[in-house]
């Protein structure tokens, strides 16, 4: 039978195998990343820069350019099935790329909006949810465009957004936004898989501005 100091001995060895063990554990266990604070200012001017991009891609600004500055020099635009589904249409990249997106004709100017798909409505973005991330933050909302078919009551739901923003010297920017378009083949603008940025098929021009 064994005696008081074997005891004392044994616990001793178990406890200092649990405490290597759980020592492992954690070294083996990557420490998870930590999350950007974002500041009340942050979360305005991420919204700010979510309406800066309704207001270039409607009015074609600066020759489109003020659309793409609203990007990082690597920053992309695309489109998207679903939310949380990458984007696998009409991914455009670099500055000059994402000016033509919002109509620019790359010679200074615009191009006619009545060639554009998108002529005649106003993009509405809605129901902006901000997350923080270790690199930034991520977005999601929602597209209300208004004017569809050159009906200025008319308007339509064309899915929303997925956006990863990053904080640059110059402020914050998309590093990318994904137009999240589950039923383009049911929309009364896109149906037939055009986007924005394509010539619009031969149809009765809408009687107002883009």
């Amino acid at each position: 039978m064994p005696n008081g100091k074997t005891v004392v001995v044994v616990v001793m060895a178990l406890a200092l195998a649990l405490t290597s063990g759980v020592s492992a554990q954690q070294r083996a266990t990557p420490t998870s990343a930590k999350v950007t604070t974002l500041t009340g200012q942050d979360y305005g001017e991420i919204e700010r820069l979510s309406n800066r991009y309704a207001w270039a891609i409607d009015e074609c600004t600066n020759a489109g350019y003020d659309f793409a500055d609203l990007f990082t020099d690597d920053g992309e635009f695309g489109l998207s099935e679903g939310f949380g589904q990458p984007a696998t249409r009409a991914k455009t990249k670099g500055r000059e790329a994402l000016a033509n997106v919002a109509g620019g004709d790359g010679k200074g100017g615009c191009r006619d909006p009545k060639t554009m798909l998108g002529y005649g409505i106003s993009h509405m973005i809605t129901n902006l949810v901000i997350t923080p991330t270790a690199s930034g933050a991520t977005g999601k909302s929602y597209l209300l465009a208004i004017g569809v078919g050159g009906d200025p009551t008319k308007i339509e739901r064309q899915g929303g957004y997925e956006d990863v923003y990053v904080k640059t010297p110059a402020g914050w920017r998309f590093k990318s936004r994904t137009h999240v378009f589950p039923n383009m083949s049911e929309s009364v603008q896109f149906r037939g898989g055009g986007r924005r940025g394509q010539p619009a098929p031969a149809s009765n021009p809408a009687p107002q501005g883009r």
